[in-house]
């Protein structure tokens, strides 16, 4: 499975954005998807992630409200749409995939990894 992500850029305090992560392959629907951050100098955090069929999502606490996560299985892709966002929203977005289709909230269980989008929030 290969994954890009698209979307990023910069945008003012209180700004939205939406990223999209397009996945090549055809067992797309099997994989569980999340998207999950790296600000400079901290490690990755996980964000949000939706299972199989979409019918569990979760989010991080620190998003939970502002962000939401789409899968659509016949494109191919996975969202993130992004309201409110504050500076600390700062970081290179990664879109990741699991086997299997059950979703996790660390950031160490994903077997794919897109090469990131860097989003910038400015105050």
């Amino acid at each position: 499975v290969q994954l890009v992500e698209s979307g990023g850029g910069l945008v003012q305090a209180g700004g939205s954005l939406r990223l999209s992560c397009v996945a090549s392959g055809r067992t797309f629907s099997t994989f569980a998807m999340g998207w999950l951050r790296q600000a400079p100098g901290k490690e990755r955090e996980f964000v949000a992630a939706v299972n199989w069929s979409g019918g569990r999502i979760y989010y991080a606490d620190s998003v939970k409200g502002r962000f939401t996560i789409f899968r659509d299985d016949a494109k191919n892709t996975v969202d993130l749409q992004m309201n409110s966002l504050k500076p600390e929203d700062t970081a290179v977005y990664y879109c990741a995939a699991r086997s299997g289709g059950m979703v996790v909230v660390t950031t160490t269980q994903y077997d794919y990894w897109g090469q990131g989008t860097q989003v910038t929030v400015s105050s």
